[in-house]
């Protein structure tokens, strides 16, 4: 059996779904796939039923009714990956912003190099980011170092959506408490993943916006990032963190 899986949450992807599971099927070493869909109305899950036809090991579709968050989404895919007993699961987004290609070295950190948790880091050699507006570059740049300076979290990119797990952090973590579904979703399980004494490491990659489909981005996603952070802080002083 594969021991990697790809979850990929999906809504309104028409556009890059078909292309996006062709490369990373065409990978090696081999990943298999898990797209979770939101009842994406524009037919996103259909073509990954199609595309099942002609890989059905390889390619897996959770489907869910209405936008429920990437939070939620990724929940959802966690607790699949386990129950099919992957060892290292990934999160990467749909449109090309993360190169299909830089799953071969979020892998090698974990399988080889001794990481639990390998991320894909924008901003840890300066600023790799193509395609985005100068206002959204420093404002995801400054969201870091906020991060930072609150959690105390060694972390350059604690915001970034391009992850490999271990097996063992996912067990590790009460999946069932974490709180947030936008992309606070991403720097609470970094920052529990920390709290709980794994090591991580972050991957040096080139993020480059996407060039089909709409971004998901919204003001309510980064209020609850920002507020988030705190909330996070604050709460970690009313927990107990058991060290892996």
């Amino acid at each position: 059996m594969n021991t990697r899986i790809v979850i990929i949450p999906t809504y309104n992807e028409i556009e890059n779904i078909q292309a996006i599971i062709e490369k990373v099927l065409s990978l090696n070493p081999v990943f298999d796939l898990l797209i979770v869909d939101d009842g994406s109305p524009d037919g996103t899950a259909a073509c990954v039923k199609k595309l099942q036809i002609e890989h059905p090991n390889r390619i897996h579709l959770l489907e869910r009714e209405g936008k429920l968050g990437l939070g939620t989404a990724y929940i959802a895919g966690f607790n699949y990956a386990l129950e099919k007993s992957y060892e290292y699961i990934f999160e990467m987004d749909a449109d090309f912003s993360h190169n299909p290609e830089d799953l071969i070295r979020l892998y090698e950190a974990c399988a080889n190099q001794g990481a639990s948790m390998s991320i894909g880091s924008r901003y840890i050699n300066g600023v790799n980011v193509v395609n985005w507006p100068i206002g959204r570059v420093l404002m995801s740049y400054f969201a870091g170092i906020y991060v930072r300076l609150i959690t105390g979290m060694p972390m350059q990119d604690a915001t970034a959506g391009f992850v490999c797990y271990r097996r063992k952090v996912l067990e590790t973590i009460p999946l069932d408490q974490i709180k947030f579904i936008g992309y606070a979703f991403q720097v609470e399980m970094k920052f529990t993943t920390w709290k709980y004494g794994f090591k991580m490491t972050e991957v040096p990659i080139i993020f480059t916006d996407r060039t089909k489909g709409e971004s998901k981005m919204s003001a309510n996603i980064f209020k609850e990032a920002i507020f988030g952070v705190i909330q996070l802080k604050i709460n970690s002083l009313f927990k107990r963190y058991q060290a892996a």
